[in-house]
């Protein structure tokens, strides 16, 4: 809530004043302001932006930062370096351990473009700390090859992403490591939803099935399976059809009884939604439906309303789904 943010807000500007003195906060109540609302293009309720060197124009956004913690990790990122320059085996250990996840970045020197792009990333996830390493001897502790960026969760490596020149882009290695704040296939309810959206992975793929079915836990399997293979592009969530608080997304995605098991993909950003179209849940289908999706050549599934018995009473025909192209085409 606007309320708890503004508490954590005023807890940062607290405890920077001493370490960071240069650095001011300041709060707005844009309810009467609509010039600076119009000025700062501000659509959402509460927006934090970041104004540097004493320039209006073109301020930085600071999106979904919630803690006063991370607040005081994002603006000193954002005003000295964003991670930690490791130079022993022992200090990469302090890292590591020191939170449930970690991002090491192994480099063979820390001038290119694959260091630009991995700083830029930890400037944006400060929900996570960052290192990175040059040193010969903490890569050959941990067996990595230079020019990797890997994963720690609770201490041991998850992921290891290899960084060739700066291909990858800055957004898709946001989107991997915040993937890891979740589990590989999260299930959906009402405390994980508010998780889920936070991870910025426009796609989704959703599992609907009765979690305590004979078949379940060889579906569940193979869901795992395709899910280490597709993180970071598509974010795998689990609906158990036995939970009544769970009936608006049955509703949502037309999810009836005899449709279960049930796989079903969901573009966040377009709404579009498409149906597996093969029904047996294995790890061959559910990659292949993944692959097709990512290709550009999953079929859109196009729900549509009955269509009304007034339709074409009034001058403006109503058209839904079903009389769409007789009507139009």
């Amino acid at each position: 809530s606007s309320q708890n943010l503004s508490e954590e807000f005023a807890e940062a500007a607290r405890q920077l004043k001493k370490e960071a003195p240069r650095i001011q906060f300041g709060k707005i109540d844009v309810t009467h302001q609509h010039d600076l609302r119009k000025e700062f293009n501000i659509q959402a309720f509460p927006t934090v932006k970041f104004f540097v060197n004493g320039i209006r124009e073109d301020p930085i956004d600071c999106k979904g930062v919630r803690k006063a913690s991370t607040f005081i990790t994002w603006v000193k990122r954002r005003t000295g370096p964003s991670t930690v320059l490791i130079n022993s085996t022992a200090q990469a250990e302090a890292i590591i351990k020191a939170d449930d996840i970690a991002v090491i970045g192994f480099f063979r020197e820390l001038h290119n473009d694959s260091v630009e792009v991995f700083c830029e990333t930890a400037r944006d996830v400060p929900e996570m700390p960052f290192g990175m390493t040059a040193s010969e001897d903490v890569c050959a502790n941990y067996g990595i090859r230079r020019n990797s960026l890997v994963v720690f969760k609770k201490g041991k490596p998850v992921h290891n992403e290899v960084l060739e020149d700066s291909r990858q882009t800055k957004l898709g290695l946001i989107r991997l490591i915040k993937t890891f704040t979740l589990d590989l296939v999260t299930e959906y309810n009402i405390e994980t939803s508010v998780k889920i959206f936070d991870v910025p992975v426009e796609t989704h793929i959703l599992l609907f099935t009765p979690t305590n079915s004979e078949i379940f836990n060889e579906i569940y399997e193979n869901y795992q399976s395709a899910a280490a293979e597709f993180r970071g592009k598509i974010l795998f969530v689990l609906v158990d059809t036995n939970e009544a608080r769970n009936g608006r997304i049955f509703e949502y995605f037309r999810i009836r009884d005899i449709d279960v098991p049930a796989v079903r993909i969901l573009n966040l950003t377009s709404d579009a939604k498409y149906k597996m179209p093969a029904d047996e849940v294995t790890l061959e289908n559910l990659k292949e439906f993944c692959q097709s999706y990512l290709n550009g050549k999953a079929k859109q599934q196009l729900s549509s309303e009955e269509i009304p018995q007034d339709w074409d009473k009034m001058p403006v025909k109503v058209l839904v789904g079903k009389n769409f192209n007789s009507i139009i085409f």
